[in-house]
């Protein structure tokens, strides 16, 4: 398996604004300590985070549920946000916007599109994703990274907290009711078009997420293995179904936009929930051959940015548990086509994304033989 420490490319991208426990019997899940150590750090609630390392541990479980509550509108304004519809991008390049029909979302999408290939990367958006650009055209220099590369890239445009899944019910935030079905359009209609008019092969392509949309490139490819032979999740929540996830999600998903998670997946921690939680489906990504790239940042500033911006530093520090709890899962599993990278830098802003994206294009490259 390849695992690297560092691997980044160091090159300066746009940074976006956008143990045992005391009491004997009862052990802090990693998640529990790198909150609270970050909300003792970050934030005046010094006090009731100490007492609630001596209380039973549903007690301290709600204690630092609320003290994540009141934090978390500023984390979530960090989760994949974007400050302009301005693109990053260089006139000149090949790029175009496609409007792609959906009858499953009961409108056409827009899709930034740059021609390079048979085979594709699929960049999805984060929490906050704009109607009118992706982020990664917003925030990162990605068509001009991969121009040339023998490769095409694609961005769908959309999709604010949707985890790009097809929901249960209709999506009502952002002053607008959706149709969300993201996974049928991405893997269904999307590709159809892609190859009938843009010359794109529907098999064999690679998908990126970041933030929000980790998880959903791992599941994309975890169900959609023919599609998407690599998948990669930079700072993604790759345990959605497990504890204090599904309440974290619902209130980033209110606060970016008003969006009710139950109108996703149901209450937390069902079957649908579990469907679209890439730890619990390590198996598939195993069984299927998936190459993986995982990401992310320790919370602690680096050269890429974060060091004004505590909110992305506690998002990202309270992030990695689950990433190394992921790979944990994917190595007892028999995973062995995965790079894992969790360097001692880097906080959840798109400066880290945009280098790793950067950084990760040989080996898809490799993979998809471009």
């Amino acid at each position: 398996m390849q695992q690297s420490a560092e691997g980044c490319d160091k090159t300066p991208r746009q940074a976006s604004s956008n143990g045992p426990d005391p009491a004997p019997k009862v052990r802090r899940s990693a998640f529990q300590m790198h909150t609270a150590a970050r909300v003792r750090h970050f934030s005046r609630f010094t006090d009731m985070t100490f007492l609630s390392s001596f209380l039973p541990g549903v007690v301290r479980r709600l204690i630092v549920g609320a003290v994540v509550a009141l934090v978390l509108p500023g984390l979530a304004a960090v989760a994949g946000s974007t400050a302009t519809a301005s693109a990053y991008s260089r006139p000149g390049l090949p790029v175009e916007t496609l409007m792609v029909p959906s009858a499953a979302m009961g409108r056409d999408i827009p899709v930034k599109f740059q021609g390079g290939g048979p085979h594709a990367v699929y960049l999805l958006d984060g929490l906050r994703a704009r109607d009118d650009n992706s982020g990664w055209d917003i925030e990162t220099a990605a068509f001009e990274n991969y121009y040339e590369s023998g490769l095409s890239v694609v961005m769908p445009v959309g999709g604010m907290s949707s985890f790009y899944t097809n929901w249960q019910q209709p999506a009502v935030g952002n002053g607008t009711t959706y149709t969300y079905q993201w996974e049928t359009f991405l893997t269904s209609e999307l590709p159809a078009y892609l190859s009938a008019n843009e010359g794109v092969s529907p098999t064999g392509n690679a998908v990126v997420g970041l933030s929000m949309s980790g998880s959903s490139a791992l599941i994309l490819a975890a169900y959609h293995p023919g599609q998407f032979r690599y998948a990669a999740s930079l700072s993604g929540f790759l345990n959605l179904s497990e504890g204090l996830w599904p309440t974290l999600v619902g209130f980033a998903m209110r606060d970016a936009g008003g969006f009710d998670a139950t109108a996703m997946w149901g209450p937390g921690g069902s079957s649908a929930w579990q469907r679209n939680d890439p730890t619990a489906n390590v198996g598939r990504l195993v069984s299927n051959g998936t190459r993986i790239w995982v990401y992310c940042g320790s919370g602690r500033p680096g050269d890429l940015g974060g060091g004004g911006d505590i909110p992305a530093q506690v998002l990202e520090s309270i992030t990695l548990d689950s990433n190394k709890n992921f790979q944990r899962q994917y190595q007892a599993a028999g995973g062995s086509n995965g790079t894992f990278n969790f360097p001692a830098n880097g906080t959840h802003g798109w400066g880290y994304w945009g280098s790793q994206l950067n950084a990760m294009k040989g080996d898809i490259q490799r993979t998809l033989g471009a």
